[in-house]
């Protein structure tokens, strides 16, 4: 990183700090420090080549991590104008924390769905339509189309969709055999996995859990979050409104029915874990031990699975209720707002990015599920050689995700509402369902939607 320095040339104490300053610098990158990249502002950065440094920062785990790597450094090879450099975190709200403090200024970075209105409301990106449709990206034939839709606001695309991994059922095939549930007449799902119903569902953890070899059948998260795929399954709604949300919905008919019917499979004693069970081990090492039936996930949990000894899996999508629906996680790629030379600069490495070669070596890792459609649907992805069989039941399953609003406030909502779904699940009777979820909804408005301090006579804030 080159920068100039401004001095009095009468001022020869200056002179000496700027020279020590230089061999300081000589002996950090001798002994190879690597110290993380910071620009105080969007000023030209240089590599010593003369050409434009570029910082991409990403979150991810070690094999994440080397794809990322592995991308940038085939693009620099060929590149003659910029050098990307790549910088990492373990997770996205480490690497938020240090871009939201100005830690680190990268030119492009990854960013969750979730933090999306956070991000356009501190003006931290660029929107890319203009700049990916300048430069010949097909939106409509080559991404999924939903997964347009969830990083659009404004009337444009912020931020160039990724990664999309709906919620799906992991289940274990040792205890949840679907030819030996046949076979005593039990309900089933369709030959090709595509569906299936509560009924089904609630059958497999009850087939699952035997008592005498300690299995149990299912575990789901007691958490909004947990909860969203049967309520919008069941034709319900989360919120109140899809654009602009001040409470939740969960007393609404149609979901308060779908929690309702959820809740008769998951509060049963004899196939889900008891809050002892759940203290002595976690659900997810229940499941890795083969002492739990099914379990919710995303893809990125795949890799994990694998790597358990002995453990036969396969996913299923979420039960339907009414209709198929989930949830998902996704992922984009922000360009940083910048002078537009900048700007031009790294819509051309997101062009590289997003190309099938760049796509299919991060989906190789097994972690990541891509938004791009012919690579979602190849062997970098689908894997057929590896657990699991019916992976295309995730490409299927992108299909049905529900896109919730763009909020500031997910921590905050599911801090306030989350410890009475937790209740739901485990408290020994519910007596009025509907009041419960009622008092639910009235913890989240002052989330949603809290009330502006009014002022008093003499200018302020009355109490």
């Amino acid at each position: 990183m080159s920068s100039a320095a401004r001095f009095d040339w009468r001022t020869t104490a200056a002179v000496v700090v700027v020279a020590v300053s230089v061999v300081v610098g000589m002996v950090l990158y001798s002994n190879g420090h690597d110290p993380k990249p910071k620009r105080p502002s969007h000023g030209p950065v240089s590599t010593s080549q003369g050409m434009a440094r570029l910082v991409f920062a990403v979150w991810g785990n070690d094999a994440e991590v080397a794809a990322y790597r592995k991308i940038v450094a085939d693009y620099n090879e060929t590149s003659k104008v910029v050098d990307v450099h790549v910088e990492a975190w373990p997770d996205a709200a480490s690497m938020l924390a240090d871009i939201r403090s100005g830690e680190v200024i990268p030119d492009l970075y990854l960013l969750p769905r979730d933090d999306l209105a956070e991000t356009m409301e501190a003006k931290r990106n660029r929107p890319v339509l203009d700049l990916l449709d300048a430069r010949g990206i097909a939106f409509g034939d080559e991404f999924q189309r939903g997964a347009i839709s969830a990083f659009s606001a404004d009337d444009t695309l912020q931020c160039m969709p990724y990664s999309t991994s709906p919620m799906v059922i992991y289940y274990n095939t040792d205890l949840v055999n679907f030819e030996r549930m046949a076979a005593r007449d039990l309900p089933v799902p369709p030959e090709d996995k595509e569906y299936w119903t509560l009924d089904m569902f609630r059958a497999a953890a009850t087939f699952a859990s035997r008592p005498r070899k300690g299995t149990k059948g299912v575990y789901i998260e007691p958490s909004l979050t947990g909860i969203a795929p049967f309520v919008y399954a069941g034709g319900g709604k989360l919120f109140d409104d899809d654009r602009d949300p001040t409470s939740l919905a969960l007393a609404d008919g149609d979901a308060s029915d779908a929690i309702g019917k959820t809740l008769e499979v998951l509060r049963d004693p004899t196939i889900t874990l008891s809050n002892k069970e759940l203290q002595s081990e976690s659900p997810l090492a229940r499941f890795k031990d083969g002492k739990l039936g099914m379990i919710a996930g995303y893809r990125d949990l795949t890799p994990e699975l694998r790597s358990a000894q002995g453990l036969h899996f396969d996913v299923m999508p979420m039960p339907e209720l009414d209709d198929d629906a989930t949830i998902g996680e996704l992922n984009g790629v922000c360009v940083a707002e910048g002078p537009q030379e900048r700007v031009e600069q790294s819509a051309d490495f997101l062009v590289d990015l997003l190309s099938d070669d760049a796509v299919a070596t991060l989906a190789e890792t097994g972690y990541v599920q891509p938004t791009k459609i012919d690579v979602s649907f190849s062997d970098a992805f689908l894997q057929p050689d590896q657990q699991p069989a019916n992976a295309r039941g995730f490409v299927d399953a992108t299909r049905s995700i529900v896109l919730p609003p763009l909020i500031q406030v997910w921590p905050q909502l599911e801090s306030a509402v989350d410890p009475d779904i937790e209740r739901l699940f485990t408290q020994p009777r519910i007596d009025d369902l509907d009041a419960e979820l009622s008092a639910i909804d009235e913890k989240s408005q002052p989330v949603l939607k809290p009330e502006e301090p009014s002022d008093g006579p003499s200018g302020s804030a009355t109490p």
